[in-house]
């Protein structure tokens, strides 16, 4: 049975610390699903690390719907939460209805989540009330990079912190279930968790988080020219996939991949008497039957 959001904001109320990862796809999914994880977004990141783009920004809604719909096959029980791409919300709150309503439809997704703090909390609103569930998200927002001039830490002023944490009360006075703080000072992450009622869950916002969400790539050590700051790496499996290919692409060339545990026998009585058949000129599918009988 899947979670509901309930059991987000009841880890915050009893003080438990929670986990989000990212996933993309069926198999990915499936894995942090029987692994425990209570909530999985597919998030618009899928653009760089799935899709080689170099931002979140041509992401589209089909994007996002295709690969929610496979995480949510995948995934039996954990919360999965739809990112929704960039200008799939911001032009107004009815179209951003519009497409929430149309994510939660054609994905089976329990929530939507969208980036900005007090500028979008009409739009949280609107989605609310009609009945979907909605996750904030302000301090780094991605889809703004080329107005923030980069992926830079955020909230580095008295001014731009206290910004962050009111667009954070704000979206939580909108009815936004759980609000992402990316990429912002630990103190300052730590205040706001300890200011909202709703849970927090930082990126490269320090532990003081009520939870934690990471893109599966960068925990597993997919790509290993690339190390965020904010990310732990708990496998090296860029090194292991990669080692894996050149042994296979060698087994291949000398020879000696198939082996007889991975070959299929047939009746050698059988296989006799389609070799006599072809030897006599017999047509093919006449030895595939016998192959068959």
């Amino acid at each position: 049975m899947r979670r509901s959001i309930r059991e987000v904001q009841a880890y915050k109320d009893r003080g438990e610390k929670f986990a989000m990862i990212t996933a993309y796809d069926y198999p990915s999914a499936k894995l942090v699903d029987e692994a425990g994880v209570p909530l999985i977004l597919v998030g618009d990141s899928l653009g760089m690390v799935v899709l080689g783009y170099d931002s979140t920004i041509p992401v589209t809604m089909e994007d996002i719907i295709h690969h929610t719909s496979a995480v949510v096959r995948g995934a039996k029980s954990a919360i999965v939460v739809a990112d929704m791409p960039f200008m799939s919300y911001q032009v107004s709150p009815e179209e951003a209805l519009r497409n929430a309503g149309r994510l939660m439809k054609e994905t089976g997704a329990t929530a939507v989540k969208l980036e900005g703090g007090a500028v979008m909390a009409p739009t949280v609103a609107k989605i609310v009330q009609a009945g979907i569930p909605v996750m904030g998200h302000v301090g780094l927002t991605p889809q703004s990079v080329n107005q923030l001039g980069g992926y830079k830490l955020q909230g580095t002023t008295p001014r731009a912190a206290v910004q962050i944490l009111t667009d954070a009360a704000a979206l939580q006075d909108a009815g936004a279930f759980a609000v992402v703080l990316e990429t912002i000072p630990a103190r300052l992450g730590k205040l706001i968790s300890q200011r909202l009622t709703i849970p927090t869950i930082g990126i490269g916002a320090g532990r003081g988080c009520d939870g934690q969400v990471q893109v599966f790539h960068d925990l597993l050590g997919l790509y290993e020219d690339f190390k965020p700051r904010h990310a732990r790496r708990y496998a090296e499996l860029g090194v292991a996939i990669r080692e894996a290919t050149a042994r296979y692409i060698e087994d291949v060339r000398e020879g000696s991949f198939p082996g007889e545990a991975e070959s299929f026998r047939v009746d050698p009585a059988k296989l006799k008497e389609v070799e006599t058949l072809v030897y006599r000129g017999a047509g093919s599918s006449q030895a595939a039957q016998q192959m068959a009988e």
